[in-house]
């Protein structure tokens, strides 16, 4: 019998353990769960309503690689294109860098899209709406958004 599985919450290594809680807190708004900074096992669980969505691991050194197998981009999901701008005007204040500018659909003619965006290590990371965005350029013609960034 097969068993259906969902994600459940994502563990990220990162470089300064600080700068990243404060990054995700301020800009996709998670709550800290819990924390421990003393001794060289440091890390942050961060989450919503309770619940763990994201660890954060401070066990790096430099910046993320889109050139060796592993993960390709981080992406969340909000109800509302007016939900992705607001992240977007966080995320301007941060100075985070954008692989495009503003919100574009997922290619031409969809409903949904969003924004991509790098995170304080260069994890690639994408918000996005459902719907919405369907007056919104496409980059690259037809190619989806969220696969060549």
């Amino acid at each position: 019998m097969a068993t259906t599985t969902a994600p459940g919450h994502i563990g990220l290594n990162v470089t300064d353990l600080e700068r990243s809680v404060s990054f995700y807190r301020r800009a996709l708004g998670f709550d800290q769960l819990g924390v421990s900074t003393a001794g060289e096992h440091r890390y942050a669980f961060l989450g919503s309503d309770g619940v763990l969505r994201l660890t954060l691991w401070q066990q790096s050194d430099g910046t993320f690689s889109a050139h060796t197998p592993g993960l390709h981009h981080l992406s969340f999901q909000v109800d509302t294109i007016e939900q992705v701008r607001a992240v977007e005007a966080v995320l301007k204040e941060l100075g985070a860098p954008f692989a495009h500018d503003g919100v574009v659909a997922h290619r031409e003619g969809a409903a949904s899209g969003g924004i991509f965006f790098s995170d304080p290590d260069g994890i690639r990371l994408e918000v996005y709406a459902p719907s919405g965005a369907d007056a919104e350029p496409a980059p690259n013609g037809s190619a989806p958004t969220c696969g060549f960034f």
